[in-house]
This record gives C-alpha cells, structure tokens and sequence, in this order.
C-alpha cells in the first residue's frame, strides 16, 4: 500500500493531465470555431437552429452559414457583440437550377410540404412563405452567359437580351397576337396583346376615344394616373400608357404562362406578380382610376362576382374598368349567357356601361352611395359591414360585398378628392387626415427626401450614368417621398409599405405612385435579378425589432438584385457595421461609399448611408 502523500501526488498527476488535456481540446475547438466563422461557408455549409434538408434530397443549401455559437433559438449574432473587423467571405451558392426561385411562390414547396390549395380557386398561385427553417442560404445565380450590359430604357421597351430571360415558349404561343417575337440574340416585343394584335398604341387610343377623352389621351387631361391590369401578359398595356403619363401596375401570376412577368419588368415596366384568388391584392382601397382586363381569362361571375368586388374595392369614386373579351361581342349561346349574367351582376353593383364598341366595354363606378340604398333589400352583393376595413389587403380574405363610401370620400367624389396629375405628386392628398398627418408635416417630409436623394446622387455620382437605373424598389417608402423625388428621371419606384405602416400606401398612390405592401420577414413577389436599385432606410432595425432575420433580408436583396446594381442603405450604425461584415460574401464589393448623413427631421438617433454595387458572376463563384 502507497503512503498517503504518494497517493495524493499520483492524483494530483492525473487532475493536472485532464486539465491540460481539456485545455488543448477547448483550444481547438475554439481555433477550429474561429477558421470556419472567418471562412463562412467554403467548406460546408453548416445548419443552425435545426436539422435542415434540402428539399430535392440533393445539395445542402437551406439557410444558416455562421457555425452556432449562440443559444438554439437566437436568430442571429446580437449586434452589439459582432467581433470588430470580422468579415464573412462566402456564401454557398445555389444550383442553376434556382436561378429562378420565387421563395413564396414555389409550387415545388406546395408540393413538398404537401399544402392543401384549391386549384379551382387559384391558390397554388397565392404565396406559401417556406417556413424558416426550409429557407434558402445560397446566392442566386445568373443563367448562362448573362449579358451585363443590359438593353436600357427606353429601347427595352421594344428587346431584351434572350439570354437573360431565356425563355422563348410564350413567343411560339402567342406568335399570332404579336406578344414577342425571336430575333437572333434578342426578344423583340411588338406591342401586341390578345385583343390588341394591332398594338397597344392603337388600342389606348381607342380607349381615349371610347371615353371621349380630349386629344386622344386616356390621362384626360391628369385625370386618370394609376391603372391596374389584372392578368397583363407581358405589360405592354403598362409599357405604352407612360407615353399618356399614366403608370400602371401590371399584374399576372406565375402560371403557365411563367415568365411573362419576369419579361414585363426586364423591359423596365412596372409590374409585379399576383392573382385574383382567395385574397385582397395588397392595395388599399380607392387607389386605381382605371382597371383594365384584356381576355384575362377570369371567371368574374364565381362566388357571387367575388372578383370583381374586389375590383370594386380599389376603384375610386367614378373609376372605370375595362373590359376586352369575347363575352363582349361574340354571338354564340355560352358567351351570350356570360354576358347577360355579367351586365346582371354589374348593375346590382351600381356600375353603369359608360361605353361599348366592337370587343370592349368600358363600365364606370358610381360616385355616391345614392344607388346602393335604392337597392332592394335583400340584394347581392350586400354591403359591407360596418367594421370591415377595406384597406386591410396584407393576407385577408376577399368578401363578396361593396365597402360603401364615407360621407367624407362622397364630398371628395363630388369634385374635390385629389388634384390633377403632375400636381397630385406634391400636393397633401386628403387621406392625410386619416393618419393624423398635418399638410405641413407632409410638405417637410417631401423636402428632406429631395435634399437625401440629392445627397445619394451625389455619392454616387462617379460610378453612375443617366440610363444606370429604371427599376426602382424603395423598401420602407414611407409617404413616398424617395420616389417623388426620383420624378424628374426616367424611372419607376415600387413604393414598399411594411404591413406595420400599412395605411401609408393610400398616401402613395393618393400622390399617383404606385407601390404594395410587404412583410420583409417573408421573400418578396418578384423573380430574380428585377431590380436596378433598392433603397433601404432604417429597414434592417425595423425587422431586427420583429425578430426577424437580417441575413435572410441581406439574401432576398440579392435576389431582386440585378448585376451591377446598387443598394443604399441608411441606418443606425451598428447596422451598417453588420451588413458591411457581409459585402464580401454577397459580393456587394464592386464598389461602395459610406458617410455620416446630415441629421433631419426624419433621423432616427446617429444613422449612415452605405451605398454599394454589386459585382456580375458565374455559378462556379468566378467575379466577371
């Protein structure tokens, strides 16, 4: 038997050896934990917060890149802990086979997740958001042999590059209505549509002269600003109302006729994807003066003319619609009978034909609520009840009702709402009162927008040149002033209102902008590479406030990105110093430019602007 100091040596040996042997492994784990959160993702890409899979059972590129250092259910590194100087270098990058990913409209997603829709009803067409933890991680590639100098506007109106939308199908389809046509390297769009096979030029004007506009003009005179098309093809309605200075927001889902979208906003028109299903599009009430259906295949008459109530909802007071379709003309017994039950729905409406010519009927919506109470009781549609909001449009269901006016909007109806077009830009809209904005309050917010963009350009102004940008997305557009001061340039704003802001958006289209509402915790409707310019204000602390992820937001504005293109970001400091962490890997470091802005009324504690560019690369991660 040893003696008892003996012992007491003997184990104090071994304690000493656990503890340099604990000491060595806590070392390497930490120095193996530090070289993959230097190298990102150029290994492997890792998984956090759950175990993740890849939804064709093949490549792992579902979210998360940083190894987990934090608690299960932390979303991301806090900001005020972030390491000084720590710069990510990569992320994975997707498949060519995602070069065309719509996160919220995936029908593979629908299927994967096995989502009961109603096709009848048009659901599978309607967002399905992956859930966060089947949310992609990976960069978005271009298709091969994607032209960096893109066609600018105006000469995209008429051709793209066919290898960067390379999809020639819908020009065989609808080779005889002249949607667009195949030449050589190019998509050429003739201006063609399914009732308009002589041009959208000829069919305006036809329209114009329907009305009995003056000088041809469907505007009439600054009358008529915002229009929307429902199942637009590929926007050349849209495309050459600009010409009549009205914009319209075209709209299509991404059905069999899949890119026809994706065509509309490469050509630099105004458009977005979306359908008439289940929902209320995301527009507030009285925001279009004009709707336009030209054989947009859409069965009004389903679920007691549920479809175009919603129509109804965002007309104004005296908006058109119009309508070009077989129903309209044609003489056999099935189109006669959907014209009769049509002219039987629009009349309990209190719509009344304004004019009707060979294959399209103009109807008008009534200015007063004087129609709807001569209604005998009992009529459908009913009206609305009393605490419906109709300008709740973020996920809510359509009803088959009318949303009768105010007594304020049929005072404003009666010739007072909204002035003339270019005026209505910069003059307080009435709707202001709704949100306990003061006139004064708007004419200071419209200014300091103009002396921030002033600002931009200027930053800017050594990298960018007159036709750099056309597609405009303003993320937290506010009461639209980022994009009223864009009007004296050649190109379109969508005006984004976080569903937290919802009732903003009247303002902007009040002012004859357009714009949606969004949740940027969710991917956005719109296919990749859309987008020439995306303009951040305080968007990254707004999420953060939600919980929602920062990296998740700095991948979907790659997404929408376009090569080339570049992002202004104006936020609180420690949000800049996040995001620049991430610009190599998402490969934003073609150029940027960061200063300390002057503080405003609108300033939010101590911010920065940081502008950068995007670089244009391969799939194998090679910077052109």
């Amino acid at each position: 038997m040893k003696p008892p100091q003996q012992q007491r040596g003997n184990v104090e040996g071994v304690l000493l050896s656990r503890k340099l042997f604990s000491s060595l492994l806590i070392a390497l784990i930490v120095s193996l934990g530090l070289v993959c959160l230097y190298y990102g993702t150029s290994f492997a890409p890792g998984l956090r917060r759950r175990d993740r899979h890849p939804a064709d059972g093949s490549d792992p590129v579902f979210r998360s890149f940083i190894a987990a250092t934090s608690d299960e259910d932390e979303d991301l590194p806090s900001l005020s802990r972030d390491a000084p100087g720590l710069v990510i270098k990569s992320f994975p990058v997707c498949g060519m086979r995602f070069s065309e990913l719509i996160p919220c409209l995936d029908r593979n997603l629908i299927n994967q997740l096995k989502l009961k829709v109603n096709l009848s009803l048009m659901e599978h067409y309607e967002r399905h958001c992956p859930p966060p933890s089947r949310r992609y991680n990976c960069l978005i590639p271009p298709p091969v042999g994607y032209r960096k100098a893109v066609i600018r506007w105006p000469a995209s109106r008429d051709a793209v590059w066919k290898v960067n939308v390379p999809h020639t199908h819908l020009a065989g389809e609808k080779s005889d209505q002249r949607w667009m046509v195949v030449n050589g390297d190019k998509i050429n769009f003739p201006g063609g549509g399914t009732h308009f096979h002589f041009g959208a030029a000829r069919y305006i004007v036809h329209i114009a002269q329907m009305l009995k506009f003056p000088n041809d003009n469907l505007s009439n005179g600054g009358n008529i600003r915002t229009v929307l098309d429902v199942g637009c093809g590929v926007a050349s309605f849209g495309a050459y109302l600009l010409s009549h200075n009205i914009i319209a927001m075209s709209l299509a889902p991404n059905d069999v006729h899949e890119n026809q979208i994706q065509f509309a906003l490469e050509r630099g028109i105004p458009s977005m994807l979306g359908v008439l299903g289940t929902k209320r599009l995301p527009y507030p009430s009285r925001s279009f003066e004009l709707a336009h259906c030209s054989r947009c295949r859409i069965d009004w008459l389903q679920r007691d003319g549920i479809l175009l109530l919603e129509l109804d909802r965002l007309l104004r007071p005296g908006g058109y619609f119009v309508y070009s379709s077989p129903e309209a003309y044609a003489t056999d017994e099935k189109n006669r009978r959907i014209w009769r039950a049509m002219g039987d729905l629009v009349q309990r409406m209190c719509w009344r034909i304004a004019s009707k010519k060979n294959q399209t009927v103009i109807w008008v919506k009534p200015l007063t609520n004087g129609c709807y109470s001569r209604r005998d009781p009992g009529t459908i549609p009913p009206l609305c009840s009393s605490d419906d909001d109709p300008d709740a449009a973020w996920n809510v269901p359509m009803e088959a009702c009318i949303t009768p006016y105010s007594k304020k909007e049929v005072n404003r109806a009666k010739g007072s709402e909204l002035v003339l077009w270019p005026r209505r830009l910069t003059t307080p809209p009435p709707r202001l009162e709704e949100l306990s904005i003061s006139p004064e309050n708007f004419i200071e917010d419209n200014e300091i927008w103009h002396w921030r963009v002033m600002q931009y350009w200027k930053q800017m102004k050594t990298q960018i040149e007159k036709d750099s940008f056309r597609n405009v997305m303003d993320m937290r557009a506010n009461l639209g002033g980022f994009a009223a001061s864009l009007a004296n340039k050649d190109v379109w704003v969508m005006n984004v209102v976080p569903v937290t802001e919802s009732g903003k958006l009247k303002i902007i289209y009040d002012r004859g902008l357009i714009g949606t509402l969004h949740d940027w915790c969710e991917s956005f409707s719109t296919y990749p590479r859309t987008y020439d310019l995306l303009h951040a204000w305080l968007v990254f602390s707004e999420i953060e406030k939600q919980g929602c992820s920062l990296e998740d937001l700095l991948i979907e504005m790659d997404r929408m990105l376009r090569p080339f293109g570049f992002v202004i970001i104006r936020d609180k400091v420690p949000v800049i110093n996040y995001v620049r962490t991430f610009l190599t890997a998402l490969k934003w470091d073609l150029w940027l430019s960061e200063v300390e802005p002057k503080v405003d009324a609108l300033s939010s504690g101590e911010e920065r602007v940081l502008i950068v560019r995007k670089k244009l690369w391969k799939e194998d991660d090679e910077i052109l």
